[in-house]
Order: C-alpha cells, then sequence, then structure tokens
C-alpha cells in the first residue's frame, strides 16, 4: 500500500514551526507495518491542489494536514472538493457543535467559523473532541471520475487535535484496508555503545540472507536505531539475529529512551540514584529528570565542578586532588561513592572530565571523561572513554555512557 503525506502552511517552511506531525505520522502508519513512501510540504494556496492531484497520481492513501481552519488561507477542505467536482454542503451536526464548542467557553462564534461546517458531498466527517476543525474522509469511489483509486484523509493541523484523531479515525480504515495475508511487522532495537561500523559488522550480512526481510538504520548522537520490517516470519528470525548478536547493547525495542528505561528500572526496584557531575554541569541530571517519573526515583543531584566543591559536598580529599588532578580514575570513584553516602541512595553516577575546547592535557587531551557508579552492596565501577568534539556532543555521549553503566547494572549485564 502506497501512503503520501502532504503537510500544508507557510509556517512549516518558513520555519516557524516544527513539522513534528510528519515524523509522528510515519510512525504511526510503520506501527501497521506499512511506510510512508513521500512525504510533500507545501505552502498555503492554490499549491494545496496541485500537490493533493500529483500524491493521488501514485498513492492508495494520501493524509493531509493542515488548513481546515476559518481563515482565508485555509484552503485544503475546498480543494479537495474542487479536485473531485464535489459541491460543499453545510453540515447541522458539525454547525451544532461548533456552536455548543463556543458557547461552553462563553465565546462568540464568528460567522468565519461556519465555513468550518462546509462538507463536500459524499465525504465522511471525522469528530475533532479537541477543536473547531472536523476531519474528513473521502472514500475512494469519490475519485474515481478523476481515475484514482485513492482514500483521501484530512486531518487539522495542531499536533493535540490531528494525533487523537488519527488514532481513532485513520488508523482503524488504514487496517481495514490491507488485504488478508498482507499484514506486515516491524522491529525496533535501540543499540547504544556500538558505531554503525560495529553493528552493521556484527549483523548486516546474516540480516541481508533472510528473504523479504528489509533492514534500516537511523543514527543518532549515542545510540543507533536498528529497524527489521518485513512479513512476520522474516522478521522474527532477523530479530533473533539481532538478539544473538547484538543482545546487550539492545536498550530499548519500543523506542524507549536510555533514560527512560533506566528511570523506569529503578522504580520497578523501588530504587534511589543521585547523581555527581563535574564537566558535564547537570546535562545527565536533566536527562533523569525530564522523564516522567523520575520524582520518585531521583532525590540527589550534585554539581562539582570546581575541586572545592567536591570536597564539600561528596568528601573529595583534597590530597587525591592534589595527587591525581580531579581528572582521574580515584578522583571519579571518590565522587561516586561520596555522592552515594551524602544521598543515601542505592546507586550514584560520577563523571569527571574535560570537555573543552581548552584545558586538555597531553595525558589528559580534550574529550576525556571518567564515569564512576556506586551502588550499594556492589563494587564501585569506574570507565575511563573518549568523546572529543563540541562540548555539547561531550555532554550527551558522557552522559549517554553514565546512563548505560546504570542499564547494565540493573539488568546483570557486564559494565563492558
Amino acid at each position: 500500500m502506497r501512503i503520501e503525506l502532504v503537510n500544508t502552511g507557510d509556517e512549516l517552511l518558513l520555519g516557524d514551526t516544527i513539522n513534528t506531525n510528519a515524523a509522528w505520522l510515519g510512525q504511526q502508519v510503520a506501527a501497521l507495518g506499512l511506510m510512508v513512501s513521500r512525504h510533500l510540504v507545501v505552502s498555503d494556496g492554490a499549491v494545496i491542489k496541485d500537490a493533493i492531484s500529483e500524491a493521488a497520481s501514485r498513492s492508495d492513501v494520501v493524509l493531509v494536514s493542515g488548513g481546515l481552519g476559518p481563515t482565508n488561507d485555509d484552503l485544503t477542505r475546498e480543494s479537495m472538493a474542487e479536485l473531485l467536482g464535489l459541491p460543499l454542503e453545510l453540515d447541522e451536526g458539525i454547525k451544532a457543535h461548533l456552536e455548543d464548542f463556543f458557547a461552553r467557553r462563553n465565546r462568540v462564534m464568528s460567522a468565519s467559523n461556519l465555513k468550518q461546517a462546509m462538507v463536500p458531498r459524499g465525504a465522511l466527517v471525522l469528530d475533532n473532541p479537541f477543536g473547531t476543525a472536523p476531519g474528513l474522509y473521502f472514500p475512494a469511489e469519490l475519485g474515481c471520475a478523476r481515475g484514482w483509486n485513492t482514500h483521501f484523509f484530512l486531518l487539522p493541523g495542531p499536533p493535540r487535535e490531528l494525533k487523537p484523531m488519527m488514532e481513532a479515525h485513520v488508523e482503524p480504515r488504514l487496517r481495514s484496508l490491507l488485504p488478508d495475508g498482507a499484514s506486515r511487522a516491524i522491529r525496533y532495537f535501540k543499540i547504544t555503545g556500538l558505531g554503525e561500523s560495529d553493528i552493521v559488522e556484527r549483523v548486516e550480512k546474516k540480516l541481508e540472507a533472510v528473504p523479504g526481510l528489509t533492514l534500516g538504520y537511523c543514527i543518532r548522537q549515542g545510540d543507533v536505531d536498528v529497524r527489521l520490517s518485513g512479513q512476520p516470519e522474516p522478521v522474527a528470525a532477523g530479530e533473533a539475529i539481532v538478539r544473538e548478536h547484538l543482545g546487550e547493547h539492545i536498550v530499548s525495542t519500543d523506542r524507549r529512551l536510555i533514560e527512560q528505561v533506566v528511570v523506569h528500572a529503578l522504580a520497578e526496584r523501588g530504587q534511589w540514584l543521585a547523581t555527581a557531575e563535574s564537566c558535564t554541569g547537570g546535562f545527565l541530571t536533566s536527562r533523569i529528570t525530564d522523564v516522567s517519573g523520575s520524582s520518585g526515583v531521583f532525590g540527589h543531584g550534585f554539581i562539582t565542578y570546581a575541586n572545592e566543591a567536591k570536597q564539600k559536598h561528596l568528601g573529595v580529599p583534597a590530597a587525591l586532588l592534589a595527587e591525581h588532578g580531579a581528572v582521574s580514575e580515584p578522583v571519579c570513584r571518590a565522587m561516586a561513592e561520596g555522592a552515594l553516602a551524602a544521598s543515601g541512595a542505592d546507586h550514584a553516577l560520577a563523571l569527571t572530565g574535560v570537555a573543552g575546547p581548552t584545558g586538555g592535557s597531553d595525558d589528559k587531551p580534550v574529550g576525556t571523561v571518567f564515569v564512576g557508579l556506586a551502588s550499594r552492596g556492589a563494587e564501585t565501577a569506574v570507565r575511563k572513554f573518549f568523546y572529543p568534539g563540541t562540548r555539547d556532543r561531550f555532554k550527551l555521549l558522557a552522559s549517554q555512557a553514565a546512563l548505560d553503566m546504570l542499564r547494565r547494572r540493573l539488568s546483570g549485564l557486564p559494565m563492558g
């Protein structure tokens, strides 16, 4: 099944609004075992009609977002009506919904809002419980006069309206359009601790040898997504290969980020985490507290940038700092163990390093970082990493390494 997205709006092309709808819709379609074949962003105006017509000429399904509002530049509804030669008719149900929507908010409905109650004849109305713009579904038979066998779905642009409507109205219809035996499977594996070339070396030839299996990668700083798609049987065979050869590096199979996985694992165990950060300046703590529910597992974060702060808040001995320097394995160990003692947590992560671009030396070049993990009832672990580049990249990768050390300990895996 060929599916195309058409997103409308000058604000998307000008960069005033980030087009998060395209990414989200692609993920929802992929979760059905399908794939968006093309994505187009167009400005408000007459070009909408051309974009929809072009997409319809080669697709089974066209999803259009935006342009269903009450203003003069909201032209998606009118464009579809013109394309299919359908008259616009007042829908009394939508009109009543609009009147009620404004009345419940003690607002006066403007005459322009009635534009949203105009429906091309034959189109099915898709309820919008969170806004004034209903969606519309045009079954394939409405396009037969144009030589199309295409299903059209028009959805409002605001994500808080589009998302529930996609789930409630569009996804069930897409499932019904799949022929028997055409169901596809898709699996995602978020991998950390390995680069793309390492992953390719370990699994690519084995996966390519599975008939009917499609392999894809999405590379980010800190992790790599491995995507398998196809019929259920080859996908299951590919999954077995990935688990066998990449097992301990698999962070999640449901697209969760490593910080989400770690917070969930701590919550399941009823355990608490503390952090002690020098070179990352709170970046690790920020990633943890960005996760919903982190307040139930995270209580203390120490930002000890200066040596005096390491001594005062973490109890790092001055002699240790003088002998080894702040960026060293012994100091990192003392930071982790000091944070564990000061916080009363079950685990404590510590980071100390040289973020750069200045401050490096021959034995401790810019990009050097030590990551420590102290846990009650377990031996403190300290590892050394090297992440040269920008400060942002350094902080992200250093915090990723710290989270992965904790993930491994919670999962009973070797530190690597």
